[in-house]
């Protein structure tokens, strides 16, 4: 897979676990095709919306298995393999070389270390040592305690086998920067969903990001909306995109708001796993009422 194979839709596809917290092979398969027919281009497993924080090597590797059975070549497989400890990640990246992911998404250290600079790139030059999958970075500052700069990801670049990054920044200020600088040596790839269009419009690739799956405008022509001139479609999907952006995040423990309101247009998601909660009746009924004022139907 070359930097020019990732562009356009690339969604994160939630792992659906039923009460038992076991994983529901027939739901994920269904949940796949849906994505594909919204214009998929390359699905993500094992990423924040797929709980990877609950995900084993070996079921990580049993959903790119499925994921590549069900996707017969339409769409490429992309593998999370984020982890805190390296012994963690390399056995993620053993998951993915052993099911046929086709490229590998990386956060540095996640969740509870905030890496120094060297540690940063010793954690890389270590996972580029195993594979020679290409990689794309996740710059998420949430979750890593810090923001790479773009001085630090030119760094990547120039010495590993990256061909994007999934960019969840949230200061536009660097998006900009960031797509002037290395926008035409990776695919930089939008997380943050109300930047999806203006980042478009600034030379993004394409986005990896959550609440397209809802929008009246099919996430594979925000491409062609978003690099042209701001219109009333162009307005009306920027409004739906940051609308919900801010329901799913703001609802519940992630992904619970997300499950929920997948399960609501009939894409059976199932519940989180321990230790996240389902989400609430109120909590439901807030997603309902959103969907109302967005013009989303749901049953």
């Amino acid at each position: 897979m070359q930097k020019e194979d990732l562009h356009g839709y690339v969604p994160a596809i939630v792992t659906p676990f039923n009460n038992k917290g076991e994983i529901m092979d027939d739901a994920f398969a269904g949940l796949f095709e849906f994505l594909i027919s919204r214009g998929a281009t390359t699905i993500c497993i094992a990423g924040d919306n797929g709980e990877s924080w609950a995900l084993s090597a070996a079921e990580r590797g049993r959903l790119v298995r499925l994921a590549k059975d069900t996707a017969k070549d339409r769409v490429k497989v992309m593998m999370g393999i984020s982890a805190p400890t390296i012994d963690a990640a390399l056995a993620y990246v053993k998951a993915a070389e052993e099911n046929g992911a086709d490229v590998l998404l990386s956060m540095p250290q996640t969740y509870v270390l905030k890496a120094s600079e060297a540690e940063l790139y010793a954690r890389f030059d270590r996972i580029s040592a195993a594979t020679d999958k290409p990689l794309v970075l996740y710059n998420s500052p949430r979750r890593m305690g810090f923001s790479l700069t773009i001085d630090q990801t030119e760094t990547l670049l120039d010495n590993h086998n990256i061909i994007g990054i999934k960019e969840s920044q949230r200061d536009f200020f660097y998006h900009t920067h960031l797509l002037q600088r290395l926008g035409d040596r990776m695919s930089v790839m939008t997380g943050p969903c109300h930047y999806i269009l203006p980042n478009f419009a600034l030379g993004a690739k394409g986005f990896i990001a959550t609440g397209p799956e809802f929008t009246d405008l099919k996430p594979a022509d925000m491409e062609a909306v978003g690099r042209g001139a701001p219109n009333e479609t162009w307005r009306h999907a920027h409004y739906q995109l940051t609308v919900l952006y801010e329901l799913l995040m703001g609802t519940a423990t992630w992904p619970a708001a997300f499950k929920a309101a997948l399960n609501l247009i009939g894409q059976p998601s199932g519940v989180p796993r321990d230790p996240v909660l389902p989400a609430t009746k109120a909590d439901i009924d807030k997603i309902k009422r959103t969907f109302d004022q967005l013009g989303i139907s749901y049953s």
